[in-house]
């Protein structure tokens, strides 16, 4: 792989969260590791990282947005240009970059854009999750539990390599590293550390909404709580000023760099169906899990029936569901080992190195 260049066309954004742009980097740092160059195009969005991806050692093009967008996809506003446009302002970019592959994870961008970009780069693989789109490309991976590369059979050419499953999540690789230590301590489980992580922005204040619910539970004198939140999350001093008055030491942690440690040292997660679902679930953390946005939703069910997670189904009565749950569990450690177990079935911490050897192939 040496000598291979790559580039990423990925965004942040309040509006997007965060998580696109970690697996993108995730992917980077394991292609990075192995002699490759890899370079990211990004929006300027508000909540965008891309001097968090520059701090990783990455070269980042800035992409202007603009006020006219299309409107023939679910999540076309997030692109903050019309495809035409972008694929216009990145044909610029990949003209003097000449990658080997294009990378492309946003929801807004299909088939036309990628189709646009073919005579700009060698190949393109494109990461989704939704399956509602079409696409022009030679690699598509999606790393939702439970999807089927039959899924894509009308969405893709016939050449295109499908690859869909949890097995291939991209995680960093201290999960890996950490997974036997986290499922070991889990043989007995108790519940003195509870972990919320409600996604990288939270722009809805879900965390604040869980401490609520949270105060009314019945959990053991000896709990710590910990609340996770992302550098761009706009409710950080809110949800400070909560957990300072809850009746459990309860601190909150703003941009982490060791998620993987946090993760196998908690007992129970309250969090979001977003990409720290395989992260939780690598390292068979039991999870009350709540549905922050549509696209969400197919992950949250599968893991509920798959075991791994209890899913919290309704916001309007999210603080009573959160308590019932949260009250069961403190008082199942039958229930925790089970959810712990079949956590750990889902995802085991090797996708990144899987979606490598894809590449090199």
């Amino acid at each position: 792989m040496k000598g291979m260049k790559l580039a990423l066309r990925t965004d942040a954004s309040l509006q997007i969260g965060t998580g696109h742009v970690m697996r993108c980097l995730t992917l980077a740092d394991a292609l990075t590791a192995k002699g490759a160059q890899c370079e990211f195009i990004c929006r300027e969005h508000p909540g965008h990282l891309m001097e968090y991806i520059r701090g990783k050692g990455y070269a980042v093009h800035s992409l202007p947005t603009g006020s006219d967008v299309d409107a023939d996809l679910t999540h076309s506003p997030w692109l903050g240009a019309t495809q035409a446009q972008d694929a216009q302002d990145c044909a610029l970019i990949l003209d003097t970059l000449r990658p080997d592959w294009l990378v492309v994870d946003h929801y807004a961008l299909d088939a036309r854009w990628e189709s646009a970009m073919a005579s700009h780069c060698g190949q393109v693989m494109v990461i989704d999750d939704l399956a509602d789109r079409a696409h022009a490309c030679r690699v598509l991976l999606d790393q939702t539990f439970g999807r089927e590369a039959t899924n894509y059979v009308h969405l893709v050419p016939a050449n295109c390599r499908v690859h869909c499953g949890s097995q291939y999540a991209l995680l960093r690789p201290e999960f890996a590293a950490l997974r036997s230590y986290s499922l070991q301590r889990r043989t007995k489980p108790v519940l003195p550390e509870l972990l919320v992580t409600m996604g990288g922005v939270d722009k809805d204040n879900a965390s604040g909404r869980v401490l609520q619910a949270l105060r009314n539970c019945s959990l053991h004198a000896d709990c710590r709580i910990t609340v996770v939140m992302g550098a761009t999350a706009p409710w950080v001093d809110e949800v400070r000023t909560m957990a300072h008055d809850m009746p459990w030491p309860t601190r909150v942690l703003v941009g982490v760099n060791n998620m993987a440690q946090l993760i196998a040292d908690s007992d129970l997660a309250i969090g979001a169906a977003g990409a720290t679902s395989w992260e939780r679930c690598c390292l068979g953390l039991p999870t009350v899990m709540l549905v922050l946005a549509e696209n969400q939703l197919k992950v949250a069910q599968g893991l509920q029936e798959a075991g791994a997670a209890a899913l919290v189904s309704s916001e309007s009565s999210t603080e009573y569901q959160l308590k019932a749950l949260v009250n069961t569990l403190a008082s199942s450690p039958e229930r925790l080992r089970a959810m712990s177990r079949s956590a750990a079935g889902i995802v085991d911490g090797m996708g990144t190195r899987l979606v490598t050897t894809l590449l090199e192939s």
